[in-house]
């Protein structure tokens, strides 16, 4: 279940399955002043562990295993994903665009938590606001290349349009996580909230999806 909350004085939505970890996601109020690891992201596939280094280019996944460190990442549509393992203190956030969803970045975060030592049944997911079925239309090689991803499909398509979040929630339970909490807000109907690149025309702005331990 998903509510708005402040956080050092902007307004941010949490999930109530998170606890005992700082995570959130921005809203069109801005980033909290905060000291954050955020890397170059492309679209890609590719997660990396947060070691010491301060730069992570073409990266679209962090992991995070320190303590009193901040990662974020950013979106305007793409779907946000935290995970976080409460049994020993593993976290991440993804950026899942359709390329990093047809990669399945969210499968390959888990992968990489479980080489850390987690275990799947462990790993609490939140899927943030991102565009909704409502209002993603994509074209019919895209939807395949989407729906290919999942052994099961219903719901997950109407038409012509999508839904990136679902499809997203779908390739977790499949590979067996057990938790997970889907943001009802999509950005391009919600745009008074979150900011919407296909709403607004290819904005530069963003919104964030944050995580500290």
């Amino acid at each position: 279940m998903f509510y708005f909350d402040n956080f050092k004085g902007k307004k941010v939505l949490k999930s109530s399955i998170l606890e005992d970890v700082t995570a959130f996601f921005t809203t069109r109020e801005g980033m909290p002043e905060l000291e954050a690891i955020s890397p170059v992201q492309t679209h890609s596939d590719h997660v990396e562990i947060v070691d010491e280094r301060k730069e992570y280019p073409d990266t679209d996944g962090l992991i995070l295993t320190k303590l009193n460190t901040v990662i974020c990442l950013k979106f305007a549509d793409c779907t946000p994903l935290i995970f976080y393992d409460p049994k020993r203190k593993i976290g991440a956030v993804t950026h899942a665009g359709w390329r990093g969803t047809a990669a399945k970045i969210g499968v390959k975060t888990i992968k990489k938590m479980v080489e850390c030592g987690s275990a799947p049944q462990d790993i609490i997911a939140v899927i943030g606001p991102a565009i909704g079925l409502c209002c993603y239309e994509v074209s019919p090689e895209v939807r395949d290349k989407l729906l290919e991803t999942v052994n099961d499909t219903t719901g997950l398509y109407k038409n012509r349009r999508v839904d990136l979040k679902k499809i997203n929630a779908r390739q977790l339970e499949e590979v067996g996580v057990e938790k997970i909490d889907i943001c009802q807000y999509c950005t391009s109907c919600n745009n008074d909230l979150f900011y919407s690149y296909r709403k607004e025309n290819g904005t530069t702005e963003r919104h964030y999806a944050l995580l500290s331990l």
